[in-house]
């Protein structure tokens, strides 16, 4: 039997394999695969020159994180080593320090890896991982004598100037303290929760604040400082954090050993859902005993791991595009994607409302696209992330083709609102255990080709559809039935009258030779309802329903 997917679908789903995990890689041939990889790549580089040289920030903090690491995703899928690490802003060595201890980053985990983590370590601590811009501070004597930001985790932009004018930075230590201590400049939040306000911007505006010429005092009143390393300090964890105490810092404050009464995800859940004084991404579990400064190096250490908060963004790739032709004749343009996981949720579909709004978007096949959740549970697309090299053609249905008065039966390109309308009016009858999918298969069958065509059916005829045995049969039967003694008014509603008419006002006659003047003579009908209640009632098709429901004795008709 032919199946045809429900709706106007133009485009393709592209060739990929329907799963969350990141590590697929596209169905492209290499040379488009090329070819999309570099024009990310310079993309990527548009929003680092902006983040770094203009102190703006262009895209989201967590969109940015994704769509270096789908980059990466690409360049592995061609055999070649990641060019790109997250947060590089090196583009030449002029203004630029060597880091003293090179700017790790972190291995990202889930709750899973936390515990592969943990079962293997003993002594291990838990520290927010704050959203802001990391550095590394070089004392001497007690005096601030280098400032260096990550950069690509080897060398760094020179931001000694700078740093030095932050008040939450001390020029000055309290001890003649030589080392190096390694943090973060963060955006400074008045009891911030993550849960609540997770787009706070925080990185971008440190980021902003350090990019500027002469930043204002209140600017530099509003970047904080958190130390989170210590490279040459105290190998014992206590006495590291008592020691960044009393120099000033508030690292104990934020820094816990992990027990069996409070374990990672009790910090975690404390810290996403409780008042910060800064923004966070997630929390840092390490092991307080450290192996030595020599194996330190710019890849991830063994020795922490990252556990990051759910996204409340998604980065997701479009799989084709699909023109939905609604009840009343409205067109809603769906998006497919590559299946992403955001709270928990599995999103493979959003949609964009209107045609309007998919022609301003411009969306196709292969785009990158952001996906959140409105009110934590519809999906929503915000915006396109990255448009895809290779546009494929899209002909969307024409909406002057369709209306609330167009498609009553099966004919080219009424599949998707005859659909609409059967699955509306089982829903208005309640009609039990018969849904969009049970009328899909009856229309694919050609059993169903009118809205009302299911009135005559036999058994026999049903179990031509598929899926649909002897029982099924008979319980559809009994619902069909049932539905002839619907009231009058709910058939009314079924059939798709427009708002504003009522049963209380007669039978089907009385209601089908009401004048215009006459309608908008009833409570809330104006001139534009009174039109649309008199084309209903005077339409052919609709004429002919009635007639038909008469025949089989449904009360009203």
């Amino acid at each position: 039997m032919k199946r045809y997917r429900q709706g106007w679908l133009v485009g393709w789903l592209m060739a990929v394999s329907l799963t969350v995990q990141a590590n697929e890689c596209p169905g492209w041939s290499t040379e488009r695969l090329t070819r999309e990889s570099r024009a990310l790549s310079a993309q990527v580089a548009v929003w680092d020159r902006a983040y770094h040289d203009q102190g703006v920030s262009l895209i989201d903090d967590a969109l940015y994180d994704q769509a270096v690491a789908r980059l990466a995703e690409w360049q592995r899928c061609l055999g070649k080593v990641p060019s790109h690490q997250p947060l590089t802003r090196i583009t030449s060595t002029r203004d630029t320090r060597a880091h003293p201890y090179a700017q790790t980053g972190l291995e990202k985990t889930d709750s899973e890896g936390v515990k592969r983590f943990s079962s293997r370590r003993n002594n291990l601590w838990i520290q927010p991982k704050v959203d802001g811009v990391a550095v590394t501070l070089r004392y001497q004597e007690g005096e601030l004598v280098e400032a260096v930001s990550r950069g690509d985790g080897e060398r760094g932009q020179d931001w000694t100037a700078r740093v030095r004018e932050l008040p939450a930075v001390p020029n000055r230590l309290s001890t003649p303290l030589s080392g190096v201590l390694q943090g973060e400049l963060y955006w400074r939040l008045m009891d911030h929760v993550q849960s609540r306000n997770p787009a706070t911007g925080a990185r971008g505006n440190v980021a902003g604040a350090m990019a500027q010429q002469a930043p204002t005092p209140q600017t530099r009143e509003q970047v904080g400082l958190f130390i989170w390393g210590w490279p040459d300090g105290p190998e014992n964890m206590a006495d590291r954090l008592a020691q960044l105490s009393a120099l000033g810092f508030d690292t104990a404050d934020y820094t816990h050993r992990l027990d069996d009464r409070r374990d990672a995800a009790y910090w975690r859940d404390k810290w996403f859902n409780g008042p910060l004084p800064f923004a966070t991404d997630g929390v840092v579990l390490k092991q307080a005993e450290r192996p030595g400064v020599r194996r330190w190096s710019s890849s991830p250490p063994e020795w922490a791991v990252a556990w990051k908060y759910p996204a409340k963004q998604a980065l997701a790739e479009v799989r084709g595009i699909e023109f939905r032709v609604g009840r009343t004749g409205q067109v809603t343009p769906l998006v497919w994607l590559n299946p992403v996981l955001l709270e928990g949720r599995r999103i493979s579909r959003v949609s964009l409302g209107s045609l309007e709004r998919w022609e301003s978007l411009d969306v196709r096949p292969g785009d990158q696209v952001a996906v959140t959740l409105g009110g934590l549970t519809i999906p929503q697309m915000t915006e396109v992330v990255w448009h895809t090299q290779e546009r494929s053609p899209l002909t969307p249905p024409s909406p002057q083709r369709f209306h609330p008065l167009s498609c009553f039966e099966l004919t080219p390109g009424c599949e998707s609102q005859l659909l609409s309308r059967l699955t509306y009016l089982g829903d208005q009858l309640k009609m039990q255990g018969i849904g969009e999918g049970t009328w899909q298969a009856l229309m694919e069958a050609g059993v169903v080709t009118r809205l009302l065509g299911w009135l005559s059916l036999e058994p026999a005829e049903l179990e031509q559809a598929y899926g649909i045995g002897n029982t099924t049969a008979a319980s559809l039967m009994e619902q069909f039935q049932a539905a002839r003694f619907a009231p009058y008014a709910t058939w009314l509603e079924a059939l798709g009258m427009p708002p504003g008419g009522s049963a209380r006002l007669g039978d089907w006659s009385t209601l089908a030779g009401l004048t215009p003047s006459e309608w908008q003579a009833q409570p809330g009908v104006g001139p534009v309802r009174a039109e649309a209640l008199v084309a209903f009632f005077s339409h052919p098709d609709v004429q002919q329903m009635a007639a038909r429901l008469n025949e089989v004795g449904v009360e009203g008709f």
